[in-house]
């Protein structure tokens, strides 16, 4: 199901920042005084009772001011942002008044992006009076939606605002006949959503599941601009795979979608059970695979590592099979330490050597695909996992950071799909952050977890 992409867009110091953390309501932007401090574009998803939907914080939008190369990829950001996105929150400041840029940004609105824009006059203490109204209705975006976001006044009601503009342009919300159909059909499928940079491969390895051309598969980096769905019958089972476009680092500069489509990729990732991230191995492992390592990770989704292009010929062996088979297995091995290098926090995902052209190991995805759906699913006792703690502790006690010494009384697990457990102590900040990674690793060698995140944390007990 297509989760819909709100986008804030607006000059800088408007407020865009206070009103994303508003609406998702914790404190993930940082903001400030000083213009320009969101040098990103943020990425959010928000749970709401009428239709979910992510929300995107922008750099400011300014026209005609790049100063420099942080400020010119900032701007490129939001515009890109604005592309992307299902609705855009056009945000101006109640203080100031239209300001030329204002106008700029809001001509550039009506005539390049169709899709809907909700006018946001943030910093309205009170009630503007009607000649105040007008200068903001010249825009020409319809009625502004008077909000405070600092003291969150008219917030609910902009949410619900988006959530009307939503529904009329026909995204599926929870009250509709077909959203638990669709839900149960979801869950029915696996979904793998195959990721990673451009030009690695992604559509020619699904074309190559799929035996057949399906995807727009080019030369030209992110020619898959959007996701696209391919349902795959394997051994009786049925897996969704979603080809996405590549993600490219936050702050490189480009021209075009194709340079900035991490949200519909992220939306991916969100979306789907297992994350297969798409490595070529004729190039460096370089930071933004890392860092899409680190999205999955996070967003709690089963991951797997394909290093493709593994069909390049090793040139200056002309042996025996065996002795290419060797060279083969030394390749291998480097590449490996590579990534052991590279991906520390990642020796419990799965590596998968493939080739789209040959073919190569395309059979061992759905084995593993199986193997971490299954991991995902596992549920440890309570009693095994306190056996556990109790050796592990007799081998390792807790080493503290505080006169007061610290305590595991018991650990439990308290959810799947991400595994998360969670361990009852005397006092959270007694503990060095170091003892957390010693359990996760401990309890993947004790019962594995392969391909899976594990989420830990402490939780004191109550006296």
């Amino acid at each position: 199901m297509k989760t819909p992409i709100i986008t804030i867009v607006g000059r800088p110091n408007v407020g865009k920042s206070t009103l994303f953390n508003k609406i998702i309501g914790s404190r993930i932007a940082i903001t400030a005084e000083e213009a320009g401090t969101t040098r990103d574009r943020l990425f959010y998803k928000v749970l709401h009772p009428v239709i979910d939907f992510f929300l995107v914080d922008t750099g400011g939008l300014e026209f005609g001011k790049g100063e420099n190369s942080i400020e010119d990829d900032m701007q490129t950001q939001a515009r890109i942002a604005m592309e992307e996105g299902d609705l855009i929150l056009f945000v101006v400041d109640a203080k100031d008044g239209v300001h030329g840029q204002d106008q700029k940004a809001a001509e550039y609105l009506r005539k390049n992006v169709q899709k809907p824009v909700l006018l946001v006059v943030n910093k309205c203490d009170q009630f503007l009076d009607e000649s105040k109204l007008a200068e903001f209705y010249s825009l020409g975006l319809g009625e502004p939606h008077q909000v405070s976001a600092l003291h969150k006044t008219g917030i609910d009601m902009l949410v619900d605002n988006v959530t009307l503009s939503l529904r009329e342009r026909h995204f599926i919300t929870k009250e509709d006949k077909t959203y638990d159909k669709i839900i149960k059909w979801e869950e029915a499928h696996t979904q793998v959503a195959m990721v990673g940079k451009p030009n690695v491969g992604k559509s020619s390895l699904i074309n190559a599941i799929l035996n057949k051309d399906k995807l727009i598969v080019s030369e030209i980096p992110g020619t898959t601009r959007d996701s696209t769905d391919s349902l795959i019958k394997h051994e009786g089972k049925l897996y969704n795979f979603i080809d996405t476009a590549g993600l490219k680092r936050p702050g490189k500069t480009g021209k075009g979608v194709e340079h900035f489509s991490a949200l519909r990729s992220m939306a991916s990732i969100e979306r789907c059970d297992v994350a297969l991230l798409v490595i070529d191995s004729s190039e460096p492992i370089s930071h933004q695979d890392q860092a899409i390592a680190s999205y999955i990770t996070e967003a709690g989704k089963g991951l797997m590592i394909l290093i493709n292009k593994w069909d390049i010929p090793l040139d200056d062996i002309d042996h025996s099979g065996e002795v290419k088979k060797d060279a083969e297995t030394a390749k291998r091995n480097v590449f490996i330490t590579k990534l052991k290098h590279r991906f520390p926090f990642l020796s419990w995902a799965p590596v998968i050597f493939t080739s789209a052209v040959t073919k190569k190991n395309l059979h061992i995805i759905f084995e593993q695909i199986d193997l971490i759906i299954n991991e995902q699913k596992k549920r440890i006792a309570t009693a095994k996992l306190n056996t556990f703690l109790e050796q592990m502790v007799q081998e390792h006690p807790p080493t503290g950071k505080t006169k007061i010494k610290p305590r595991i009384y018991y650990i439990t697990q308290a959810e799947i799909q991400p595994p998360t457990f969670v361990a009852f102590v005397n006092k959270r900040s007694a503990f060095h952050f170091s003892y957390a990674r010693y359990i996760e690793n401990r309890l993947r060698k004790e019962f594995q977890f392969t391909g899976v995140p594990i989420r830990f944390e402490y939780r004191e007990k109550e006296r």
